[in-house]
């Protein structure tokens, strides 16, 4: 079963287009580490922005939250907020 990672960012709105190509150059380092399946960033109204990641399970994304490139990416993350961010770790329910 994969663990569904969503993660709300309020930007600050001089600093949309800084924050979405830092994301940009990131997205395929966040996407080689072992366990992430898919990553990708959404945007809302006004100066909200989600992270959308899908990884192998809740290990992994410790794992990666655990380590030296996630440290550098969050510490460069952070200089672009407005707001304090929040995340929800989902389980995807499965019908079959």
């Amino acid at each position: 079963m994969s663990l569904t990672r969503i993660v709300k960012l309020s930007i600050s709105s001089s600093k949309h287009l800084s924050f979405e190509q830092f994301f940009g150059e990131n997205r395929k380092v966040i996407l080689s580490f072992e366990g992430c399946k898919h990553v990708e960033l959404l945007k809302s109204s006004g100066d909200v922005y989600f992270t959308y990641s899908i990884w192998d399970n809740e290990t992994s994304l410790n794992a990666y939250r655990n380590s030296t490139p996630f440290d550098r990416i969050w510490s460069k993350t952070k200089t672009f907020f407005s707001g304090k961010p929040e995340a929800w770790s989902l389980d995807k329910i499965n019908y079959e």
